[in-house]
């Protein structure tokens, strides 16, 4: 006779069981979405960075600096960069403003930009002279060795200069386009120099 009540009563028993400890799976969280705002900012600060070998690569710094999590870019103010390729030419950059990538290797000035390359000589013992930019806005890319702008640019090449209202420069090709209207003035002293060569004004 109570056999059944038996039967239902260790059914029910198990089916309590089971309900308790069954794992439960919480709803996935939703997906925070990264805004544009300062996760983290600098004063007066130096950032350095090194190659495998351990030789200094760059040199960032500035008066302060603000980073976006969401572009990963360093807004410098006051910013002054240095920078070694591998034949251990010296690049230095400053500016009222920079923005750089992540790694350093990109780096946008702004207000009062420069970018100067000191006079070297390479293996052979030939001499690369002197090299200033000077302009409003400089895109530079360090690791390419590149510098560009789409605003009036002054080159500065040993005692030569040169203005263009548009501007890419290769220091791997040593090779500098100015177009627009592109004015140059050479010192006596630099004729027999080679140059590197400068697109006709348009």
């Amino acid at each position: 006779m109570y056999m059944p009540l038996l039967m239902m009563g260790a059914l029910a028993l198990g089916t309590y069981w089971l309900v308790r400890n069954t794992p439960t799976f919480s709803a996935p969280e939703a997906v925070k979405e990264v805004m544009h705002e300062v996760d983290y900012f600098m004063q007066d600060f130096t950032i350095k960075t090194f190659d495998e070998d351990g030789k200094l690569k760059s040199e960032i710094a500035g008066t302060e600096a603000r980073h976006f999590a969401d572009t990963d870019i360093l807004e410098i103010d006051q910013a002054r960069i240095h920078s070694i390729n591998v034949n251990k030419q010296l690049t230095t950059a400053t500016a009222n403003r920079a923005y750089s990538n992540g790694d350093g290797s990109e780096v946008q000035l702004t207000g009062n930009a420069r970018v100067v390359r000191e006079a070297s000589r390479d293996a052979q013992g030939k001499e690369a002279p002197r090299l200033e930019f000077r302009g409003e806005f400089l895109h530079a890319f360090l690791n390419e060795e590149r510098v560009q702008s789409h605003l009036p640019v002054v080159l500065i090449r040993g005692a030569d200069q040169f203005t263009g209202n548009v501007f890419t420069y290769n220091n791997l090709d040593q090779v500098a386009v100015l177009t627009g209207r592109v004015r140059g003035v050479l010192m006596p002293n630099s004729a027999n120099r080679p140059l590197a060569p400068v697109s006709k004004p348009r």
